[in-house]
């Protein structure tokens, strides 16, 4: 397993000390050996394709490999027209990941039933609707090299029974999943269970932990209230609650050997607590795999 940083993990750094995606690239090639990008923090009206062109020239002017991308996406819209267009607007940003040569590229699914939805609100009426959207994207990912994934995150789409069910139906060589350690607990599920059932079909993976305390305990700043009873706080790596070390051990135990893609929400200062929690990320490879991780 090798370390990488996700940009979103600075992206407060950047909103709130006025730096460019391009200082968030130099200082993440001076700590680790990979970045994912969360976006490409475009400008109105700038061309993707050229902004995904520069930012690999840059990533390969620093010797920092990129490892991923992510992408919005709400593949459960409710008439066709909608729905296609939002097909082709997540297929043009397999094109940005292809651009940046990235093997893989998550996209989101669904945000939950829109307001006026008048239908059932039930899981297979999602699958209904999303699983040929999903094929169909997977599919193009295929004709450029690039796997897509979906992501434990947005509450929805977050569980563990409902992550599985998702990608069996899917059914797609193309399709899998980038499994993220640390949300799991947005939907009150134990990491390390959850990791358990659904290591086998990580392509990509996120490290990422949270305090957890009673949502009626929850403080007034820092925190968000899950749907669950619990809240949570983004923390450091290896400060929070989640069993890290015993996730890393099931994923290796399923034969990952891909990258990890830090991401901190903490409270902290970006680069501190990103920092900080790299050395404890290294030593967590370190103690799953056995060799010294580089940076």
């Amino acid at each position: 397993m090798r370390l990488s940083v996700s940009s979103y993990s600075l992206s407060r750094w950047m909103r709130e000390n006025n730096k460019k995606l391009n200082q968030a690239i130099d200082w993440i090639a001076n700590h680790a050996e990979g970045i994912e990008f969360s976006g490409l923090n475009l400008k109105e009206g700038e061309d993707p394709i050229r902004k995904a062109k520069a930012v690999r020239k840059r990533c390969d002017d620093k010797g920092l490999t990129i490892v991923g991308y992510c992408t919005g996406a709400n593949l459960f819209q409710p008439d066709e027209k909608s729905q296609r267009n939002e097909i082709e607007k997540t297929k043009k940003q397999v094109e940005v990941a292809a651009t940046l040569g990235v093997g893989n590229m998550r996209h989101d699914v669904m945000y939950g039933f829109p307001e006026n939805w008048k239908g059932p609100k039930t899981l297979n009426t999602v699958l209904k609707r999303v699983v040929p959207a999903i094929r169909d994207i997977a599919d193009f990912g295929q004709s450029l090299g690039v796997r897509t994934t979906l992501e434990n995150h947005g509450f929805y789409m977050q569980a563990p029974d409902r992550v599985e069910k998702l990608i069996q139906t899917v059914n797609h060589p193309n399709y899998g999943l980038t499994i993220d350690l640390g949300n799991f607990l947005c939907v009150n599920a134990d990491p390390v269970k959850a990791v358990a059932t659904l290591a086998k079909y990580a392509i990509h993976a996120h490290i990422k932990d949270f305090h957890v305390k009673p949502k009626k305990q929850m403080p007034s700043t820092g925190w968000f209230a899950t749907p669950t009873d619990i809240a949570l706080r983004g923390a450091i790596i290896g400060h929070g609650n989640v069993d890290l070390l015993s996730c890393l051990k099931l994923l290796k135990k399923a034969g990952y050997k891909s990258w990890l893609s830090l991401e901190f929400e903490g409270m902290e200062e970006p680069t501190f607590g990103v920092a900080q929690g790299l050395i404890e990320a290294k030593r967590l490879i370190d103690l799953t795999c056995g060799a010294r991780t580089k940076k």
